[in-house]
């Protein structure tokens, strides 16, 4: 693994906080250099929890210090676009939360600053750099259930507060921008083709953002999947299942789990279980990126797949009203 990559943190948000700042700490190549948010006071409080060098009083200035070689940005997704560009052109490597933006034009945008300025650029699906994921497709690779004929994906959540960002119309919340977007990325990578055809609808609160989706995706070989995604549960639920020709894949796991996992893969008269042993995605993710900027690793999330993933979500938002 090569250097140290000194990492700045764009953003104090939950994710951060919870889930990749902690990983950072662990990743072999990151160095926690800067930490900024919109409220000093708050980026002072991560400094204390997690040990960066410095603390900046605003976004902008930690962009124009010159030892920040990449950013990782977990602002709210409205904020996603503007901070990518910013980044890309004070020449700084950038790690952005999921989903990218709002719409495929707006990460067509992204994605010409960050070449244009040459700099690396990634959406953060960290549970796609999971052994989980990888052993999934590598079993239906081996033929073990036949072709591929029809997924399902389910994501859902309790609801959440009425000041909470994921249920504000002006910061883009909803459960297919918050958590359908798991599952489109997950049923491309699993299908590694885009849909020919996209049926959905969706439920509305009074804020106007959809508490619950479901989509059907049908793909040109005749396979199909179908998604659900909401904010409308007493409980969480995250999971998969899988089926092919000839055996079934069930995947009762939650996205960005660790330890040691198990799926099974089914046949009309025999079930096997297979073992996977996962360590923090969040962590791997970091690795990853890092090993983009010091060993020229080509990114496990290209381009082309948030492209993708950005159409797919575009053409679900428009089948339930949303866009």
């Amino acid at each position: 693994m090569g250097r140290k990559v000194k990492w700045g943190v764009l953003g104090t948000a939950d994710i951060a906080r919870r889930c990749t700042i902690p990983a950072m700490q662990k990743a072999k190549n990151c160095y926690l250099y800067g930490i900024a948010g919109r409220s000093k006071e708050k980026a002072e409080q991560f400094q204390e929890q997690f040990g960066f060098e410095k603390v900046f009083g605003s976004l902008e200035a930690m962009l124009e210090d010159e030892m920040v070689e990449a950013v990782y940005i977990p602002l709210p997704n409205t904020m996603h676009k503007e901070w990518v560009i910013k980044a890309a052109e004070h020449g700084k490597h950038v790690l952005c939360e999921k989903p990218l933006a709002g719409t495929e034009a707006d990460v067509k945008e992204m994605i010409e600053a960050c070449d244009k300025n040459g700099v690396l650029f990634m959406e953060a699906f960290a549970y796609l750099h999971s052994p989980l994921i990888q052993s999934v497709k590598e079993t239906i690779r081996s033929g073990a259930i036949g072709e591929l004929s029809f997924m399902e994906s389910i994501f859902i959540t309790p609801g959440y507060t009425a000041e909470n960002i994921r249920v504000r119309r002006e910061t883009l919340g909803g459960s297919v921008y918050d958590l359908g977007c798991y599952c489109t990325s997950l049923t491309l990578s699993v299908f590694e083709e885009e849909p020919k055809e996209i049926k959905a609808i969706g439920h509305f609160t009074e804020q106007q953002i959809d508490d619950f989706a479901t989509a059907y995706l049908g793909f040109g070989n005749g396979s199909r999947a179908c998604m659900t995604s909401g904010m409308c549960s007493a409980q969480r639920g995250d999971r998969f299942f899988i089926y092919g020709t000839e055996g079934t894949i069930e995947a009762p796991i939650s996205f960005n789990e660790e330890g040691t996992l198990a799926y099974y893969v089914k046949k009309e008269e025999s079930s096997r279980e297979i073992t996977v042993t996962a360590p923090d995605n969040y962590m791997l993710e970091i690795e990853q990126f890092g090993g983009c900027i010091t060993d020229g690793e080509n990114p496990r999330v290209t381009h082309e797949f948030s492209l993708r993933n950005a159409r797919v979500m575009d053409r679900i938002l428009k089948e339930i009203g949303y866009q």
